[in-house]
């Protein structure tokens, strides 16, 4: 694969993504480039688990991993490229601005499969938010950037650690009390919030206020004006859980469960767009 370097589309943690295309076929793609000089050990080990999850991922709704290159300073991992960029995005003042209920139900509805997916093959995305989700011209929904993602087994799963974004975290990923498919439902709540009014749950606030708020609140405010059907979906994304004594065996168990969520709230959200039109 020989690849030109384009304009930059985006950046993260980790390093900047660009646009390139490849000299070979004339395919656009999306470049991560990633500098290896004097990263941390920790930090190249979460880039290359990104990197092995990716490879093993194969669904409409999940952005499909090309390859990777690496030099003697970078580390370029090959990803496909989705044209229309982030919904985080196309929802700012500047261009579009927040969604109705009815097109934020098209893309959670694909959203919603894609977690299926996931949460079939035993990954937790651990970091849905509006920034995450890419769309091609006609709409297809792509779930993107697992640098946090996690792989449940029952021989390694870290529940120890805090990793997302504060404004779209689950109640227990914050507690660190454990590690679930459900936390990802969460975070699907906060961004159907953000979509529709262009923040997320608590955004007017710091993160440490809004992390405490969080934890401490029964759940997130839902603004008013949203339809009760909306209001319902939120309800059941905001419902609290509890994997005890941070057992990896109990997460595990609980993904069939879990994954049954995920069908049933894809299904009702497919309900309330089918109504609105």
């Amino acid at each position: 694969m020989v690849l030109m370097l384009g304009d930059e589309i985006g950046k993260g943690a980790y390093g900047r993504v660009y646009k390139g295309l490849d000299l070979e076929n004339g395919d656009f793609v999306a470049i991560k480039q990633v500098s290896l000089e004097n990263i941390p050990q920790e930090d190249l080990n979460i880039i290359m688990q990104e990197i092995d999850l990716l490879k093993n991922l194969n669904h409409k709704n999940i952005v499909k991993y090309l390859g990777s290159l690496k030099t003697n300073s970078h580390l370029h991992i090959i990803l496909e490229y989705v044209e229309n960029g982030s919904l985080a995005n196309i929802i700012k003042p500047n261009k579009f601005g927040p969604f109705p209920e009815s097109l934020a139900a098209v893309y959670i509805a694909q959203v919603l499969e894609g977690l299926v997916y996931l949460h079939e093959q035993g990954v937790i995305h651990r970091d849905i938010k509006g920034a995450n989700i890419l769309t091609t011209k006609e709409g297809l929904v792509k779930l993107a950037d697992f640098g946090v993602a996690t792989k449940l087994t029952e021989a390694d799963v870290n529940t120890h650690s805090v990793v997302g974004t504060p404004y779209w975290m689950a109640p227990e990923v914050i507690e660190m009390s454990g590690v679930c498919a459900a936390s990802d439902i969460w975070s699907v709540g906060c961004t159907v919030i953000e979509l529709l009014t262009c923040s997320p749950p608590y955004y007017e606030l710091q993160p440490m206020p809004a992390l405490f708020r969080i934890v401490q609140d029964v759940q997130p405010p839902i603004p008013e004006g949203f339809s009760p059907e909306i209001t319902d979906f939120l309800r059941q994304c905001f419902q609290k859980i509890n994997c005890p004594q941070n057992s990896c065996q109990h997460c595990f168990n609980c993904l069939p469960k879990v994954t049954l969520i995920d069908r049933l709230l894809k299904e009702f959200i497919i309900c309330l767009y089918n109504k609105a039109y």
